[in-house]
């Protein structure tokens, strides 16, 4: 049995619950999951006749692979099938923070107007720093290209002519009108932004973060912007969520939050579970396994 949407027909409701999965874990041998599932060595207790898990999405830092390969569980992901949604929320959130639209909105939904309140930035020509040159990095550039920013980036694995390399994640913050991060949430990325580059950033810099929560040390972050040092930020994701509802970030007047919409757009979702259904007939009907990511 694989599970999918198509399996919960019967259910009252397309989005499991907890107790539904829990139910359904004994008879399943695939399992297709998005970032809110966490896959780890209760859950696998549970699934005795797993065999396989997919993430719908490319980040796997929900699933314990090492768990799921003690167990002689593959894990795989999707990668590059929702790519292109991520750069684009990162880009919206660029232009909500620069313009600051969504205070404006709920200002004027109140029934005041207050333009001189809102006054907002440019992006046209302005420095840009990237953190992580992959896919979505890369995206993210060549969409904003119309802009004609000067575009540098940090990447430890990746070099590309198009753009201007930098050595030091502290060099990049140091020239940058505006930092976007584009990685993985690894042992090597955990709280890889500390206030050692935060606070190179600059009075109107801004930095945005539809990657994975976790990156950036929050409370930095949060700190950075109660004392006003940059313009604003744009936050997809979190180290915790859903966002409780006692954290500082629903405080900040300066800080954009979303609730991890990067891969939530109508076409991604359908790039993703297409390439999830090749992927689950490939393993099961013709023992290949696509896409594979290791412990």
């Amino acid at each position: 049995m694989v599970l999918t949407p198509s399996c919960l027909k019967n259910l009252p409701q397309s989005k499991l619950t907890p107790e539904q999965l829990t139910k359904l874990l004994p008879r399943v041998n695939g399992l297709i999951i998005r970032s809110a599932t966490k896959v780890n060595a209760d859950l696998l207790a549970q699934a005795p006749q797993l065999k396989l898990v997919i993430r719908a999405g490319e980040g796997t830092d929900n699933i314990d692979k090492k768990a799921c390969a003690a167990q002689g569980v593959k894990v795989a992901n999707t990668p590059g099938a929702n790519s292109n949604s991520a750069a684009e929320q990162a880009i919206a959130l660029l232009f909500a923070v620069l313009r600051k639209t969504a205070q404006a909105d709920a200002s004027t939904k109140a029934g005041k107007w207050e333009k001189s309140k809102f006054s907002g930035q440019e992006l046209w020509q302005r420095k840009v720093g990237i953190v992580g040159m992959g896919k979505i990095g890369q995206i993210f550039a060549k969409r904003i290209a119309g802009f004609e920013p000067q575009i540098s980036y940090w990447d430890p694995f990746v070099t590309l002519d198009t753009y201007t390399k930098v050595e030091s994640l502290a060099d990049l913050f140091a020239q940058s009108d505006i930092v976007t991060i584009h990685l993985p949430l690894k042992e090597q990325t955990k709280n890889l932004i500390t206030m050692k580059e935060l606070s190179q950033l600059g009075p109107q810099a801004i930095l945005i973060n539809a990657a994975r929560g976790g990156i950036v040390n929050e409370a930095d972050l949060i700190a950075i912007l109660k004392d006003k040092k940059i313009w604003g930020a744009g936050v997809d994701v979190f180290a915790s969520e859903p966002l409780p509802a006692d954290s500082p970030f629903l405080t900040l007047d300066n800080c954009v939050c979303t609730p991890h919409l990067g891969a939530s757009t109508l076409q991604a979702q359908v790039r993703v579970g297409q390439m999830a259904v090749e992927q689950i007939k490939a393993f099961f009907l013709e023992n290949k396994l696509i896409n594979e990511v290791k412990a």
